[in-house]
């Protein structure tokens, strides 16, 4: 497909791609120093996604397919195609879309239509969602789940879910019902994700024929692969992010399947029970705060901000997830942590009752008591009885809750190096990939986890181990 804006002109060509040969866009297109030409050509899925009009179609496939690009693309081109019409870019956390989708929105797909003038971004207001809006009065909405008034209050024609894994089937299906503006001759529902497990109600879903699911490979990325062959780019991806994964992540993101982990430590983590959407600032009397630390420098530094609510429930609130940082400018970054929540109006994380510290690391536990100003307990590190809290804990119980959750939004500053190499980003990433490891476990008296990106487990399972496995009264934390 090929978009074409000329300069000093008021009308635009988009050829081919939605099986009609061209047609006429009227609006004030300014002279300007940017290239005006936007050229995107679909190929394999992509294809068949700017084809498809059934009315839920989901993306699935390794990361680097050109998923999201090629969903961003068709949005774009319905909007310049049918004036008038709304959209929806919508992820589980309006946080979470502003760094993904709207980055690629923004520098990618739409850049010569914004330079233009033909496309204008509104940050929104108190009465109006953010949104892009165009010369020819299409509009794409922008926002999260989290936020859901702010998106569910309107009619769509077309809806686009990124990452859609994230989301509950409740979700889905609220956004299903709003697809009903009719300035289209159809209405939409399109998504993408990286393949879950294979139990996943998406996989259920497009199993069961309510949304057409369509596979996604290397090879209808033309960035990757052309002409029958990777291309430079392609090789250096593969190898330098790809190929070097192993077990579960490497079936979900290089092979593309809904894979399970064979021998998850963790079997009953469930992401709809125990991952925490609600946003509250877990204050108040009652709770207790606590931090738990792994050292890291070439493999993750991990420090998690834990809250304790008055019925002895924990919630992983924060965390810091970091490679390549000294132990010192961690605690900065701590310190950093504990002041950073604006959205709850100045509310500072409270002083911890206990930093609970990975004691193999005795030279890095002073360095951190030097600059927090606390005083760090060390780690009860019996894997097999921490692993075995954790799982208690992980129980839903007779009020239908579990008594451990993992906030969503956790991860303070995501570390860009982990995310290049596909690598787990946060504790969160880690639970669904944390498996036994068949070889330490024959002949053993005990079973032990595989050493792999653990590094969030092993924090997790301090935390857990110095509430559950305790036989001495919890300390609190001190100053120096």
């Amino acid at each position: 497909m090929t978009i074409e804006i000329p300069k000093s002109s008021s009308s635009l060509t988009v050829e081919g791609a939605l099986g009609y040969t061209g047609f006429e866009f009227s609006g004030n297109i300014k002279d300007t120093e940017v290239p005006a030409v936007h050229r995107y050509e679909p190929v394999g899925s992509a294809l068949q996604l700017f084809k498809n009009k059934s009315p839920e179609i989901l993306l699935s496939g390794a990361a680097g397919t050109g998923k999201s690009r090629a969903c961003l693309e068709k949005i774009h081109t319905l909007c310049l195609k049918y004036p008038g019409i709304r959209c929806l870019i919508v992820r589980k956390t309006a946080e979470s879309l502003a760094k993904s989708a709207m980055v690629t929105y923004q520098e990618h797909v739409a850049p010569e239509a914004i330079s233009s003038g033909e496309v204008r971004y509104y940050g929104g207001s108190a009465r109006e969602p953010a949104s892009f809006k165009y010369a020819n009065t299409s509009v794409v909405i922008t926002g999260g789940m989290d936020k859901a008034t702010r998106v569910m209050s309107s009619e769509y024609d077309v809806i686009y879910v990124q990452e859609a894994t994230e989301l509950t089937e409740e979700d889905w299906e609220m956004l299903t019902s709003r697809l009903r503006n009719g300035r289209m001759p159809y209405q939409q529902l399109i998504a993408d994700c990286n393949p879950g497990h294979p139990q996943h109600w998406l996989k259920q879903r497009s199993d069961a024929g309510k949304t057409h699911m369509i596979y996604c490979s290397h090879r209808d990325n033309p960035t990757l692969w052309k002409n029958g062959e990777w291309t430079d780019h392609g090789k250096r991806y593969v190898e330098t992010n790809l190929a070097g994964l192993t077990g579960v992540r490497r079936e979900r993101l290089y092979e593309g399947k809904w894979a399970a982990a064979e021998g998850l430590v963790y079997d009953t983590f469930d992401p709809s029970v125990h991952i925490y959407d609600q946003v509250t600032p877990f204050r108040g009397q009652g709770w207790n705060w606590y931090f738990s630390v792994d050292f890291g420098f070439t493999n993750p530094f991990v420090c998690q901000a834990w809250a304790e609510d008055r019925d002895g429930r924990i919630y992983l609130f924060r965390e810091i997830y970091m490679t390549g940082k000294i132990v010192e400018d961690h605690a900065k970054d701590i310190l950093a942590m504990m002041n950073e929540n604006k959205r709850y109006h100045g509310w500072k994380i409270p002083k911890p009752r206990a930093i609970i510290c990975d004691s193999a690391d005795p030279e890095s536990i002073k360095v951190l008591e030097k600059h927090l100003g606390m005083a760090c307990i060390p780690a009860y590190k019996d894997i097999a009885v921490g692993v075995e809290a954790v799982k208690s804990r992980l129980k839903v119980q007779a009020d239908g809750k579990p008594r451990l959750y993992i906030c969503r939004e956790a991860l303070y500053r995501s570390d860009s190096s982990l995310e290049i190499r596909k690598k787990p980003t946060c504790t969160r990433d880690e639970i669904l990939g944390y498996v036994w490891d068949q070889r330490a476990t024959t002949g053993a008296s005990k079973e032990l986890p595989l050493k792999v990106d653990d590094h969030g487990m092993d924090a997790m399972r301090y935390m857990v181990a110095h509430m559950d496995t305790q036989p001495t009264p919890r300390i609190r934390s001190f100053t120096l």
